[in-house]
Protein backbone atom coordinates (compact mmCIF):
# COMPACT_ATOMS: atom_id res chain seq x y z
CA UNK A 1 0.00 0.00 0.00
CA UNK A 2 1.49 3.59 -1.31
CA UNK A 3 1.64 5.66 1.97
CA UNK A 4 2.88 9.10 0.33
CA UNK A 5 0.53 11.44 2.34
CA UNK A 6 1.39 15.37 3.50
CA UNK A 7 -0.14 18.65 4.06
CA UNK A 8 -3.04 21.05 3.40
CA UNK A 9 -2.29 21.13 -0.52
CA UNK A 10 0.01 24.05 -0.35
CA UNK A 11 2.57 23.96 -2.99
CA UNK A 12 1.60 20.26 -4.17
CA UNK A 13 3.92 19.20 -6.58
CA UNK A 14 6.93 20.77 -4.54
CA UNK A 15 6.04 18.81 -1.57
CA UNK A 16 5.21 15.69 -3.25
CA UNK A 17 9.46 15.89 -4.25
CA UNK A 18 10.25 16.20 -0.87
CA UNK A 19 7.96 13.72 0.80
CA UNK A 20 7.79 11.54 -2.21
CA UNK A 21 10.25 9.12 -0.03
CA UNK A 22 8.84 9.46 3.53
CA UNK A 23 7.46 6.36 4.67
CA UNK A 24 4.43 7.93 6.16
CA UNK A 25 3.72 12.38 6.49
CA UNK A 26 -0.10 13.41 7.07
CA UNK A 27 -2.82 14.38 4.74
CA UNK A 28 -5.17 17.28 6.18
CA UNK A 29 -2.41 19.79 8.36
CA UNK A 30 -2.99 23.22 8.82
CA UNK A 31 -1.21 25.32 7.43
CA UNK A 32 0.43 26.01 10.31
CA UNK A 33 1.91 22.55 10.45
CA UNK A 34 -0.55 21.99 13.24
CA UNK A 35 -2.25 18.38 12.51
CA UNK A 36 -5.72 18.60 11.84
CA UNK A 37 -8.02 16.50 14.14
CA UNK A 38 -10.61 16.05 11.18
CA UNK A 39 -14.47 16.69 11.08
CA UNK A 40 -16.53 16.82 13.85
CA UNK A 41 -20.41 15.49 14.38
CA UNK A 42 -20.95 19.40 14.66
CA UNK A 43 -19.07 19.98 11.26
CA UNK A 44 -21.25 17.39 9.47
CA UNK A 45 -24.59 18.41 11.32
CA UNK A 46 -23.91 21.90 9.63
CA UNK A 47 -23.71 20.80 6.06
CA UNK A 48 -23.31 23.04 3.22
CA UNK A 49 -22.42 25.60 5.68
CA UNK A 50 -18.85 25.33 4.71
CA UNK A 51 -18.63 24.55 0.72
CA UNK A 52 -15.11 23.61 0.66
CA UNK A 53 -16.67 20.26 2.27
CA UNK A 54 -18.48 17.76 1.36
CA UNK A 55 -18.36 14.83 4.51
CA UNK A 56 -21.37 13.03 4.32
CA UNK A 57 -22.73 10.76 1.03
CA UNK A 58 -25.60 13.55 0.28
CA UNK A 59 -23.99 16.21 1.25
CA UNK A 60 -25.76 16.59 4.48
CA UNK A 61 -28.39 14.66 6.87
CA UNK A 62 -31.56 15.98 4.55
CA UNK A 63 -30.14 13.98 1.70
CA UNK A 64 -31.52 16.70 -0.55
CA UNK A 65 -27.95 16.84 -2.60
CA UNK A 66 -28.54 20.23 -3.62
CA UNK A 67 -25.58 22.79 -2.99
CA UNK A 68 -25.90 26.32 -1.96
CA UNK A 69 -23.12 26.92 -4.49
CA UNK A 70 -23.61 29.56 -7.23
CA UNK A 71 -20.27 30.46 -9.12
CA UNK A 72 -21.54 27.98 -12.03
CA UNK A 73 -24.60 29.39 -13.55
CA UNK A 74 -26.82 28.92 -16.21
CA UNK A 75 -25.11 31.58 -17.93
CA UNK A 76 -21.76 30.77 -17.92
CA UNK A 77 -22.13 26.28 -17.22
CA UNK A 78 -21.17 26.20 -21.21
CA UNK A 79 -17.52 27.11 -20.14
CA UNK A 80 -17.01 23.78 -17.43
CA UNK A 81 -14.00 21.71 -18.76
CA UNK A 82 -12.87 18.73 -17.20
CA UNK A 83 -9.47 19.76 -14.96
CA UNK A 84 -8.15 16.58 -14.00
CA UNK A 85 -9.27 12.62 -14.03
CA UNK A 86 -7.99 10.14 -11.71
CA UNK A 87 -7.87 6.46 -13.13
CA UNK A 88 -8.79 3.59 -10.69
CA UNK A 89 -7.41 1.00 -12.80
CA UNK A 90 -10.29 -1.02 -11.48
CA UNK A 91 -13.57 -2.68 -12.73
CA UNK A 92 -17.10 -3.21 -12.49
CA UNK A 93 -18.39 -6.11 -14.67
CA UNK A 94 -20.40 -3.10 -16.76
CA UNK A 95 -21.40 -1.09 -14.19
CA UNK A 96 -18.07 1.25 -12.74
CA UNK A 97 -17.95 3.91 -9.64
CA UNK A 98 -20.67 4.13 -7.49
CA UNK A 99 -19.01 6.03 -5.32
CA UNK A 100 -19.48 10.02 -3.95
CA UNK A 101 -16.57 11.47 -2.95
CA UNK A 102 -15.97 13.01 0.50
CA UNK A 103 -13.74 16.15 0.76
CA UNK A 104 -12.23 18.03 3.59
CA UNK A 105 -9.08 19.93 3.78
CA UNK A 106 -8.39 19.92 -0.22
CA UNK A 107 -8.28 16.09 0.00
CA UNK A 108 -10.84 13.78 -1.15
CA UNK A 109 -11.36 10.37 -0.13
CA UNK A 110 -12.50 8.01 -2.22
CA UNK A 111 -13.89 4.36 -2.84
CA UNK A 112 -13.83 2.29 -5.72
CA UNK A 113 -14.74 -1.50 -7.11
CA UNK A 114 -13.44 -4.50 -5.06
CA UNK A 115 -12.64 -2.34 -1.74
CA UNK A 116 -10.29 -0.04 -3.02
CA UNK A 117 -9.99 3.15 -1.33
CA UNK A 118 -8.01 6.45 -1.80
CA UNK A 119 -6.93 9.82 -0.44
CA UNK A 120 -6.56 12.17 -3.46
CA UNK A 121 -5.26 15.84 -4.51
CA UNK A 122 -8.42 17.72 -4.52
CA UNK A 123 -6.40 20.24 -6.76
CA UNK A 124 -4.73 18.02 -8.92
CA UNK A 125 -5.90 13.97 -8.67
CA UNK A 126 -2.72 12.93 -7.66
CA UNK A 127 -3.35 10.04 -5.52
CA UNK A 128 -1.74 10.15 -1.49
CA UNK A 129 -2.55 6.95 -0.51
CA UNK A 130 -4.22 3.77 -1.89
CA UNK A 131 -5.94 0.90 0.07
CA UNK A 132 -6.83 -2.45 -1.20
CA UNK A 133 -8.46 -4.93 1.20
CA UNK A 134 -7.66 -8.50 0.14
CA UNK A 135 -10.78 -9.95 -0.42
CA UNK A 136 -12.04 -13.84 -0.05
CA UNK A 137 -12.20 -16.10 -3.17
CA UNK A 138 -15.42 -17.60 -2.75
CA UNK A 139 -17.35 -14.11 -1.80
CA UNK A 140 -21.13 -14.82 -2.69
CA UNK A 141 -22.92 -11.34 -3.34
CA UNK A 142 -20.19 -9.28 -3.24
CA UNK A 143 -18.33 -11.52 -6.30
CA UNK A 144 -21.57 -10.55 -8.37
CA UNK A 145 -21.76 -6.74 -7.29
CA UNK A 146 -18.22 -5.68 -6.68
CA UNK A 147 -19.34 -2.12 -5.92
CA UNK A 148 -18.81 0.35 -3.06
CA UNK A 149 -20.44 3.52 -2.58
CA UNK A 150 -18.64 5.52 -0.46
CA UNK A 151 -17.00 6.42 2.66
CA UNK A 152 -18.19 7.88 6.14
CA UNK A 153 -15.75 10.29 8.06
CA UNK A 154 -15.45 11.82 11.72
CA UNK A 155 -12.52 12.96 12.75
CA UNK A 156 -9.49 11.35 11.47
CA UNK A 157 -10.68 8.22 11.14
CA UNK A 158 -13.04 6.72 7.70
CA UNK A 159 -15.28 4.05 7.76
CA UNK A 160 -15.70 1.31 4.81
CA UNK A 161 -17.82 -1.66 4.66
CA UNK A 162 -16.93 -4.44 2.43
CA UNK A 163 -18.08 -7.30 -0.02
CA UNK A 164 -17.24 -10.22 2.76
CA UNK A 165 -19.20 -8.08 5.26
CA UNK A 166 -17.03 -6.49 7.16
CA UNK A 167 -17.42 -2.87 8.73
CA UNK A 168 -13.65 -1.12 8.78
CA UNK A 169 -12.35 1.68 10.36
CA UNK A 170 -9.09 3.93 8.73
CA UNK A 171 -6.66 6.30 9.71
CA UNK A 172 -7.50 8.90 6.97
CA UNK A 173 -4.16 10.41 7.12
CA UNK A 174 -2.30 6.87 6.14
CA UNK A 175 -4.96 4.45 4.49
CA UNK A 176 -4.30 1.98 7.55
CA UNK A 177 -6.90 0.20 9.12
CA UNK A 178 -7.75 0.94 13.18
CA UNK A 179 -10.49 -1.61 13.70
CA UNK A 180 -12.22 -4.40 11.73
CA UNK A 181 -15.71 -6.02 12.80
CA UNK A 182 -17.54 -8.48 11.29
CA UNK A 183 -21.45 -7.38 10.22
CA UNK A 184 -22.44 -11.44 9.03
CA UNK A 185 -20.99 -14.41 7.22
CA UNK A 186 -20.45 -13.60 3.67
CA UNK A 187 -20.37 -17.73 2.82
CA UNK A 188 -23.87 -17.65 3.45
CA UNK A 189 -25.37 -14.69 1.10
CA UNK A 190 -24.38 -11.03 2.61
CA UNK A 191 -22.32 -8.41 1.40
CA UNK A 192 -22.23 -4.68 2.30
CA UNK A 193 -21.89 -2.11 -0.31
CA UNK A 194 -23.34 1.33 1.39
CA UNK A 195 -21.68 4.51 2.46
CA UNK A 196 -22.30 4.46 6.01
CA UNK A 197 -24.36 7.13 8.36
CA UNK A 198 -21.88 8.97 10.76
CA UNK A 199 -24.13 10.55 13.51
CA UNK A 200 -23.28 11.85 17.08
CA UNK A 201 -21.41 8.77 18.61
CA UNK A 202 -22.59 6.10 15.87
CA UNK A 203 -21.83 4.87 12.60
CA UNK A 204 -25.04 3.08 10.91
CA UNK A 205 -25.04 0.68 8.40
CA UNK A 206 -26.87 -1.70 6.62
CA UNK A 207 -26.32 -4.92 4.54
CA UNK A 208 -26.75 -6.26 0.89
CA UNK A 209 -27.87 -9.66 -0.10
CA UNK A 210 -31.58 -10.01 0.00
CA UNK A 211 -31.50 -12.23 -3.08
CA UNK A 212 -29.90 -14.89 -1.45
CA UNK A 213 -31.38 -17.04 1.91
CA UNK A 214 -30.79 -13.97 4.14
CA UNK A 215 -32.22 -11.63 7.15
CA UNK A 216 -31.27 -7.93 6.15
CA UNK A 217 -30.37 -5.31 9.28
CA UNK A 218 -28.99 -2.15 10.34
CA UNK A 219 -26.14 -2.21 12.64
CA UNK A 220 -25.08 1.23 14.75
CA UNK A 221 -21.31 1.08 16.01
CA UNK A 222 -19.02 2.83 18.24
CA UNK A 223 -16.95 4.80 15.98
CA UNK A 224 -13.68 5.07 18.35
CA UNK A 225 -13.97 1.04 19.67
CA UNK A 226 -16.05 -0.42 16.61
CA UNK A 227 -18.49 -1.99 18.87
CA UNK A 228 -22.14 -3.07 18.10
CA UNK A 229 -24.42 -0.52 19.29
CA UNK A 230 -27.73 -2.02 18.80
CA UNK A 231 -29.02 -3.93 15.52
CA UNK A 232 -32.70 -3.27 14.58
CA UNK A 233 -33.63 -6.47 12.23
CA UNK A 234 -35.40 -5.37 9.04
CA UNK A 235 -37.30 -9.29 9.12
CA UNK A 236 -39.02 -9.43 12.47
CA UNK A 237 -38.29 -12.53 14.40
CA UNK A 238 -41.09 -15.33 15.67
CA UNK A 239 -43.38 -13.12 17.87
CA UNK A 240 -42.38 -9.59 17.57
CA UNK A 241 -44.53 -6.76 15.77
CA UNK A 242 -44.66 -7.65 11.74
CA UNK A 243 -44.38 -10.73 11.73
CA UNK A 244 -47.54 -11.76 11.87
CA UNK A 245 -47.06 -10.72 8.19
CA UNK A 246 -45.05 -13.53 7.57
CA UNK A 247 -46.34 -17.36 8.02
CA UNK A 248 -45.42 -18.61 11.59
CA UNK A 249 -42.06 -20.34 10.68
CA UNK A 250 -38.95 -19.55 12.20
CA UNK A 251 -37.09 -20.77 9.46
CA UNK A 252 -39.03 -18.54 6.70
CA UNK A 253 -38.39 -15.07 8.81
CA UNK A 254 -34.23 -16.07 9.21
CA UNK A 255 -34.26 -15.90 5.31
CA UNK A 256 -37.11 -13.07 4.55
CA UNK A 257 -34.49 -10.97 2.73
CA UNK A 258 -34.96 -7.22 3.27
CA UNK A 259 -31.44 -5.77 2.57
CA UNK A 260 -30.43 -2.53 3.81
CA UNK A 261 -27.96 -1.81 1.60
CA UNK A 262 -28.39 2.24 0.70
CA UNK A 263 -27.82 5.10 2.54
CA UNK A 264 -30.42 6.72 5.19
CA UNK A 265 -31.45 10.33 6.13
CA UNK A 266 -31.42 11.67 9.45
CA UNK A 267 -33.19 14.22 11.26
CA UNK A 268 -31.18 15.28 14.45
CA UNK A 269 -34.17 17.49 16.38
CA UNK A 270 -36.45 14.43 16.46
CA UNK A 271 -32.75 11.92 16.51
CA UNK A 272 -34.73 9.33 14.10
CA UNK A 273 -32.59 7.77 11.29
CA UNK A 274 -35.24 7.16 7.74
CA UNK A 275 -33.84 4.04 5.52
CA UNK A 276 -35.33 1.91 3.05
CA UNK A 277 -35.60 -1.89 3.16
CA UNK A 278 -35.34 -3.92 0.25
CA UNK A 279 -37.34 -7.05 -1.27
CA UNK A 280 -38.51 -10.06 0.49
CA UNK A 281 -36.74 -13.19 -0.73
CA UNK A 282 -37.44 -15.40 -2.48
CA UNK A 283 -37.73 -12.26 -5.11
CA UNK A 284 -40.46 -13.23 -7.83
CA UNK A 285 -41.72 -16.88 -5.95
CA UNK A 286 -44.25 -15.90 -3.20
CA UNK A 287 -46.41 -18.82 -2.59
CA UNK A 288 -44.05 -19.91 0.44
CA UNK A 289 -43.88 -16.34 2.03
CA UNK A 290 -47.75 -14.88 1.98
CA UNK A 291 -48.83 -11.88 3.52
CA UNK A 292 -47.46 -8.33 3.78
CA UNK A 293 -43.91 -9.31 4.54
CA UNK A 294 -42.86 -6.82 6.97
CA UNK A 295 -40.14 -4.54 7.12
CA UNK A 296 -39.61 -5.61 3.15
CA UNK A 297 -39.95 -3.14 0.93
CA UNK A 298 -41.30 -0.38 3.55
CA UNK A 299 -39.10 2.69 4.99
CA UNK A 300 -38.28 2.49 8.65
CA UNK A 301 -38.42 5.45 10.94
CA UNK A 302 -36.04 4.51 13.70
CA UNK A 303 -34.77 6.46 16.95
CA UNK A 304 -31.12 7.14 16.87
CA UNK A 305 -30.32 6.46 20.40
CA UNK A 306 -31.95 2.86 20.58
CA UNK A 307 -32.56 1.22 16.95
CA UNK A 308 -36.39 1.35 18.44
CA UNK A 309 -39.07 1.21 15.33
CA UNK A 310 -40.70 4.61 15.79
CA UNK A 311 -42.90 4.05 12.59
CA UNK A 312 -43.10 2.59 9.33
CA UNK A 313 -44.71 2.72 5.99
CA UNK A 314 -44.69 -0.14 2.78
CA UNK A 315 -44.56 0.88 -0.10
CA UNK A 316 -45.26 -2.12 -2.17
CA UNK A 317 -46.54 -5.33 0.13
CA UNK A 318 -45.73 -8.80 -0.76
CA UNK A 319 -44.03 -7.66 -3.55
CA UNK A 320 -43.27 -9.96 -6.07
CA UNK A 321 -40.98 -8.05 -8.58
CA UNK A 322 -37.72 -7.32 -6.92
CA UNK A 323 -39.27 -3.47 -6.41
CA UNK A 324 -37.17 -3.13 -2.93
CA UNK A 325 -37.28 0.61 -1.27
CA UNK A 326 -33.69 1.20 -1.26
CA UNK A 327 -33.82 4.50 -2.67
CA UNK A 328 -32.63 7.58 -0.44
CA UNK A 329 -35.42 9.22 1.86
CA UNK A 330 -35.13 12.87 1.58
CA UNK A 331 -35.57 15.61 4.31
CA UNK A 332 -37.64 18.57 4.00
CA UNK A 333 -39.94 20.93 5.34
CA UNK A 334 -42.38 22.37 3.02
CA UNK A 335 -46.05 24.73 3.40
CA UNK A 336 -48.97 21.42 2.90
CA UNK A 337 -52.06 22.85 2.36
CA UNK A 338 -51.27 25.87 3.81
CA UNK A 339 -49.35 24.81 6.74
CA UNK A 340 -45.80 23.91 7.48
CA UNK A 341 -44.93 20.39 7.52
CA UNK A 342 -41.58 18.13 8.03
CA UNK A 343 -41.80 15.61 5.81
CA UNK A 344 -39.72 12.79 4.18
CA UNK A 345 -39.85 12.22 0.51
CA UNK A 346 -39.17 8.80 -1.90
CA UNK A 347 -39.43 8.41 -5.63
CA UNK A 348 -39.77 4.45 -5.58
CA UNK A 349 -39.01 1.62 -7.45
CA UNK A 350 -42.88 0.70 -7.62
CA UNK A 351 -42.99 4.21 -9.84
CA UNK A 352 -44.79 6.09 -7.20
CA UNK A 353 -43.19 9.54 -5.98
CA UNK A 354 -44.24 9.30 -2.00
CA UNK A 355 -44.30 12.29 0.66
CA UNK A 356 -44.65 11.44 4.22
CA UNK A 357 -44.99 13.11 7.56
CA UNK A 358 -41.54 13.00 9.12
CA UNK A 359 -42.61 12.77 12.85
CA UNK A 360 -45.85 10.21 12.50
CA UNK A 361 -45.40 8.25 8.81
CA UNK A 362 -48.79 9.39 7.66
CA UNK A 363 -49.11 8.87 4.09
CA UNK A 364 -49.68 12.53 2.29
CA UNK A 365 -49.25 11.58 -1.35
CA UNK A 366 -48.49 9.19 -3.37
CA UNK A 367 -48.36 9.77 -6.95
CA UNK A 368 -47.06 7.68 -10.29
CA UNK A 369 -44.17 9.50 -11.81
CA UNK A 370 -43.78 6.41 -14.54
CA UNK A 371 -46.25 5.65 -17.04
CA UNK A 372 -47.00 2.12 -15.31
CA UNK A 373 -49.26 -0.34 -15.46
CA UNK A 374 -49.00 -1.88 -12.54
CA UNK A 375 -51.40 0.65 -9.96
CA UNK A 376 -52.08 4.24 -10.53
CA UNK A 377 -53.39 5.46 -7.38
CA UNK A 378 -53.15 4.44 -3.81
CA UNK A 379 -56.34 3.63 -1.57
CA UNK A 380 -57.29 5.06 1.25
CA UNK A 381 -55.68 2.07 3.44
CA UNK A 382 -52.01 3.09 2.12
CA UNK A 383 -51.91 0.32 -0.54
CA UNK A 384 -51.82 0.33 -3.91
CA UNK A 385 -54.76 -0.72 -6.28
CA UNK A 386 -52.96 -3.28 -8.04
CA UNK A 387 -54.63 -3.03 -11.75
CA UNK A 388 -52.27 -5.44 -13.68
CA UNK A 389 -50.12 -8.39 -11.93
CA UNK A 390 -48.43 -8.81 -15.04
CA UNK A 391 -51.18 -10.81 -16.86
CA UNK A 392 -52.83 -7.61 -18.66
CA UNK A 393 -49.12 -6.78 -20.30
CA UNK A 394 -45.80 -5.89 -19.27
CA UNK A 395 -44.74 -4.37 -15.66
CA UNK A 396 -41.57 -2.55 -14.90
CA UNK A 397 -38.76 -4.57 -15.14
CA UNK A 398 -37.21 -5.53 -11.58
CA UNK A 399 -34.83 -2.14 -11.87
CA UNK A 400 -38.00 -0.43 -11.64
CA UNK A 401 -39.57 3.09 -11.89
CA UNK A 402 -35.97 4.35 -10.53
CA UNK A 403 -33.18 2.95 -8.42
CA UNK A 404 -30.67 3.78 -5.82
CA UNK A 405 -29.18 6.65 -7.81
CA UNK A 406 -29.57 9.80 -5.23
CA UNK A 407 -32.30 12.44 -6.50
CA UNK A 408 -32.32 16.06 -5.64
CA UNK A 409 -34.54 18.57 -3.95
CA UNK A 410 -34.52 22.18 -4.92
CA UNK A 411 -36.36 23.79 -2.00
CA UNK A 412 -37.09 27.27 -3.28
CA UNK A 413 -38.67 25.92 -6.44
CA UNK A 414 -40.34 23.11 -4.60
CA UNK A 415 -39.18 20.68 -7.35
CA UNK A 416 -37.96 16.74 -7.04
CA UNK A 417 -35.49 15.96 -9.33
CA UNK A 418 -35.00 12.00 -9.97
CA UNK A 419 -33.95 9.56 -12.73
CA UNK A 420 -37.02 7.71 -13.93
CA UNK A 421 -37.38 4.34 -16.12
CA UNK A 422 -39.42 2.96 -18.33
CA UNK A 423 -39.15 -0.26 -18.90
CA UNK A 424 -41.60 -3.50 -20.35
CA UNK A 425 -40.69 -6.77 -18.17
CA UNK A 426 -42.03 -10.53 -18.26
CA UNK A 427 -41.88 -12.37 -14.74
CA UNK A 428 -42.02 -15.94 -14.94
CA UNK A 429 -42.23 -17.52 -10.70
CA UNK A 430 -40.18 -20.58 -10.21
CA UNK A 431 -39.72 -22.67 -6.85
CA UNK A 432 -36.19 -21.90 -5.73
CA UNK A 433 -33.80 -24.56 -4.51
CA UNK A 434 -33.17 -22.87 -1.26
CA UNK A 435 -29.46 -23.54 -0.19
CA UNK A 436 -26.62 -21.08 1.80
CA UNK A 437 -24.71 -18.85 -0.49
CA UNK A 438 -26.66 -19.50 -3.55
CA UNK A 439 -29.09 -16.70 -5.04
CA UNK A 440 -32.56 -17.95 -4.56
CA UNK A 441 -34.47 -15.30 -6.85
CA UNK A 442 -37.26 -17.65 -7.13
CA UNK A 443 -37.99 -17.23 -11.42
CA UNK A 444 -36.78 -15.43 -14.20
CA UNK A 445 -37.88 -12.28 -16.10
CA UNK A 446 -37.94 -11.85 -19.56
CA UNK A 447 -36.97 -8.03 -20.22
CA UNK A 448 -38.52 -6.05 -23.81
CA UNK A 449 -35.21 -4.49 -24.63
CA UNK A 450 -36.66 -2.04 -27.58
CA UNK A 451 -39.44 -0.64 -24.81
CA UNK A 452 -37.24 0.78 -22.68
CA UNK A 453 -36.36 3.94 -21.94
CA UNK A 454 -35.03 6.65 -19.11
CA UNK A 455 -35.76 10.56 -18.30
CA UNK A 456 -34.61 13.08 -16.01
CA UNK A 457 -37.67 14.31 -14.10
CA UNK A 458 -39.08 17.45 -12.39
CA UNK A 459 -41.74 16.69 -9.76
CA UNK A 460 -44.03 19.13 -7.92
CA UNK A 461 -43.98 18.16 -4.31
CA UNK A 462 -47.22 19.67 -3.69
CA UNK A 463 -49.21 17.54 -6.70
CA UNK A 464 -46.36 14.97 -7.69
CA UNK A 465 -47.28 16.52 -10.86
CA UNK A 466 -44.65 16.08 -13.91
CA UNK A 467 -43.03 19.37 -14.41
CA UNK A 468 -40.68 18.81 -16.98
CA UNK A 469 -38.57 16.00 -18.20
CA UNK A 470 -35.52 15.81 -20.64
CA UNK A 471 -36.00 12.20 -22.50
CA UNK A 472 -32.78 9.79 -22.25
CA UNK A 473 -32.38 6.99 -24.79
CA UNK A 474 -32.06 4.15 -22.65
CA UNK A 475 -33.17 3.43 -18.89
CA UNK A 476 -30.34 4.84 -16.94
CA UNK A 477 -28.84 5.00 -13.20
CA UNK A 478 -27.13 8.30 -13.28
CA UNK A 479 -27.89 10.35 -9.90
CA UNK A 480 -28.97 13.80 -9.64
CA UNK A 481 -27.53 17.03 -7.85
CA UNK A 482 -28.65 20.65 -7.80
CA UNK A 483 -26.86 23.88 -6.96
CA UNK A 484 -28.38 27.16 -5.82
CA UNK A 485 -27.88 28.69 -9.15
CA UNK A 486 -30.78 27.26 -10.46
CA UNK A 487 -28.69 24.30 -12.04
CA UNK A 488 -29.49 20.38 -12.41
CA UNK A 489 -26.99 18.23 -12.84
CA UNK A 490 -27.51 14.55 -13.84
CA UNK A 491 -25.98 11.81 -16.11
CA UNK A 492 -27.13 9.10 -18.34
CA UNK A 493 -26.16 5.49 -19.17
CA UNK A 494 -24.54 6.79 -22.48
CA UNK A 495 -22.16 8.33 -20.39
CA UNK A 496 -23.08 11.74 -20.35
CA UNK A 497 -22.90 13.99 -17.78
CA UNK A 498 -25.15 16.82 -18.77
CA UNK A 499 -26.44 20.49 -16.76
CA UNK A 500 -29.85 21.95 -16.96
CA UNK A 501 -31.91 24.98 -15.97
CA UNK A 502 -33.97 23.72 -13.04
CA UNK A 503 -36.90 25.97 -13.68
CA UNK A 504 -37.44 25.25 -17.67
CA UNK A 505 -35.27 22.00 -17.97
CA UNK A 506 -33.41 23.31 -20.78
CA UNK A 507 -29.89 21.42 -21.59
CA UNK A 508 -27.14 23.58 -21.36
CA UNK A 509 -24.16 21.36 -21.30
CA UNK A 510 -22.90 18.10 -21.54
CA UNK A 511 -19.45 16.18 -21.20
CA UNK A 512 -18.77 12.41 -22.72
CA UNK A 513 -16.97 10.58 -19.84
CA UNK A 514 -16.89 7.58 -21.95
CA UNK A 515 -18.53 5.09 -19.57
CA UNK A 516 -21.49 4.55 -18.68
CA UNK A 517 -23.27 6.64 -14.83
CA UNK A 518 -24.19 3.86 -12.63
CA UNK A 519 -25.59 4.58 -9.52
CA UNK A 520 -23.39 7.67 -8.88
CA UNK A 521 -24.45 11.30 -8.87
CA UNK A 522 -22.35 14.53 -9.20
CA UNK A 523 -20.74 16.74 -6.01
CA UNK A 524 -19.22 19.82 -5.89
CA UNK A 525 -17.43 22.00 -3.64
CA UNK A 526 -15.08 24.85 -3.37
CA UNK A 527 -11.39 25.15 -3.61
CA UNK A 528 -9.34 28.28 -3.49
CA UNK A 529 -11.91 30.26 -4.38
CA UNK A 530 -12.46 28.03 -7.58
CA UNK A 531 -16.26 25.84 -7.45
CA UNK A 532 -15.58 22.48 -8.65
CA UNK A 533 -18.20 19.74 -10.08
CA UNK A 534 -17.00 15.41 -9.63
CA UNK A 535 -18.64 12.91 -11.19
CA UNK A 536 -17.29 9.19 -11.04
CA UNK A 537 -18.25 7.11 -14.29
CA UNK A 538 -16.90 3.80 -15.39
CA UNK A 539 -13.24 3.70 -13.56
CA UNK A 540 -12.57 7.38 -13.85
CA UNK A 541 -13.38 10.19 -11.51
CA UNK A 542 -13.22 13.60 -13.47
CA UNK A 543 -13.50 17.12 -12.43
CA UNK A 544 -14.29 19.95 -13.70
CA UNK A 545 -14.52 23.61 -13.24
CA UNK A 546 -14.70 26.84 -15.14
CA UNK A 547 -11.22 28.89 -16.71
CA UNK A 548 -9.50 30.59 -14.15
CA UNK A 549 -9.51 33.76 -14.92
Amino acid sequence: MQTINFSKPLNRMLAGLVLMSLPLAVVGQANSGSVSSGPSYEDILQGFADSSRWLTYSGDYSSKRHSPLAQITPENVQQLRPVWTFQTGTTTRGRGFETTPLVDEGVLYVTGSNNYAWAIDAKTGRSFWQYRRNLPSDLTYGASSPVNRGFGMLGNSLFMVTLDAHLLSLDRRSGEILWDVVLADYRVGYAATMAPLVIDGKVIVGISGGEYATRGFIDAFDPVTGERIWRFNTIPGPGEPGSETWPDDADILARGGGGSWMNGSYDPELDLIYWGVGNPNPDYFGATRPGDNLYSNSIVALEAATGQLRWHYQFTPHDLHDWDSNQIPVLAEIEWQGQPRAVVMQANRNGFFYVLDRVTGELLLGKPFTGTTWAREIGSDGRPIVLNDGSKGCLPDPWGGTNFMPPSFYPELDLFFLTARETCATFVPEEPQLAPGQASFGGVVFIDNEQGSGALRALDVHTGELRWEFTYPSPSFGGVMTTASGLVFAGDHEGNLMAFDAESGENLWHYQTGSRIWGAAPMTHILDGRQYVLIPSGTTLTAFALPEE
